[in-house]
């Protein structure tokens, strides 16, 4: 309790430390000639932003890089040693796997469905097209917490002669088939597939929201110009649409790619990161929390975030291709 109100007592004295520096800087500007004026005041408004950038960013980032180069108790130094155990060990590699496969599918999938789904429902009524939408969206109103959960229900699992509560096993008992764990078929990583489903299931109408409202910004000029030309309907939608919501499709894309990179609730709740299905946050806090390895636990941290900064480097000059276009 003491070291939460001590952290608590630091928050505070540095958010109001930097909000009377900035005053005084302020005042101080204001007292000087206008030219020196005009050069310093946008560093001065500036200067806040910077200081809680690095300490809330940059400091943490450049403190867990130095943990990782040490051992559990974060006082023996181990060199490379933590990122060595992340492509040697058995249960690291599949970590390290699994998370490759989350973000090479689900983004791709999620992307796919709210496209299809845009297009389909920008050729409704209105009031259908809202009603579609909406259900579309609402699984974004849920915690992956909650998803997880009424996911653990769907792939439920009881023994041959009971009847079946998840709806997988009793489709599948009806067709014939045996039930089935599904969660612990790792098989071709059905369980992680399986897994991945969810997340997908949530973020699709994320994407839909995005792209329906770039196919609306689309001009009906360019798409009545390519039907003039005979062009047919998947035509305009790949060389006509596609290209011109590109920008678009990328952003959402990049940004699910990274939430991807840090899900963790969905893994845990549902198997806990048993049966090859752990991905690396999980790995992280089953090192951070449950072995107690504070040198693995910021090296797997490390790996995450030099995942991500591609990512954000290639939406940053996206952006900046957009402003300039």
């Amino acid at each position: 309790m003491e070291q939460i109100l001590t952290a608590v007592t630091a928050i505070i004295a540095a958010v109001g430390g930097t909000m009377i520096l900035f005053w005084l800087l302020n005042q101080a500007t204001e007292r000087l000639p206008t030219s020196w004026e005009q050069r310093l005041k946008p560093y001065v408004f500036i200067g806040p932003a910077l200081v809680a950038l690095g300490v809330l960013l940059v400091w943490p980032a450049v403190r867990t890089i130095w943990l990782s180069l040490f051992g559990p108790n974060a006082q023996e130094f181990v060199g490379l040693d933590n990122y060595v155990s992340l492509v040697t060990d058995a249960r690291m590699v599949t970590s390290l796997v699994n998370t490759a496969l989350w973000v090479l599918v689900v983004p791709a999938i999620a992307v796919l469905v709210g496209l299809i789904v845009a297009l389909l429902a920008d050729r409704l009524k209105p009031r259908l097209e809202s009603l579609t939408k909406s259900i579309i969206f609402m699984p974004m109103a849920i915690s992956l917490v909650a998803a997880g959960t009424i996911f653990m229900f769907l792939y439920a699992w009881r023994p041959e002669g009971m009847e079946q509560i998840g709806l997988l096993n009793a489709i599948w008992t009806a067709l014939g088939g045996e039930p089935q764990t599904w969660l612990q078929i790792s098989d071709l990583r059905l369980n992680s597939v399986l897994l991945m489903l969810i997340l997908v299931w949530m973020q699709a109408g994320f994407a839909m929201v995005l792209l329906s409202a770039a196919i609306k910004n689309v001009p009906q000029d360019t798409i009545e110009a390519a039907r003039v030309d005979g062009a047919s309907e998947p035509q305009i939608f790949l060389r006509v649409i596609i290209p011109q919501i590109a920008t678009t499709i990328m952003v959402v894309l990049t940004t699910i790619t990274i939430f991807v990179l840090k899900t963790f609730d969905v893994v845990w709740v549902t198997t806990g990161g048993r049966f090859a299905t752990e991905t690396l946050p999980v790995t992280f806090i089953r090192e951070l929390i449950t072995v107690r390895d504070q040198g693995q636990a910021a090296a797997v941290v490390v790996v995450i975030l030099l995942a991500t900064i591609p990512v954000m480097i290639y939406n940053v000059r996206r952006y900046r291709q957009q402003e300039a276009t």
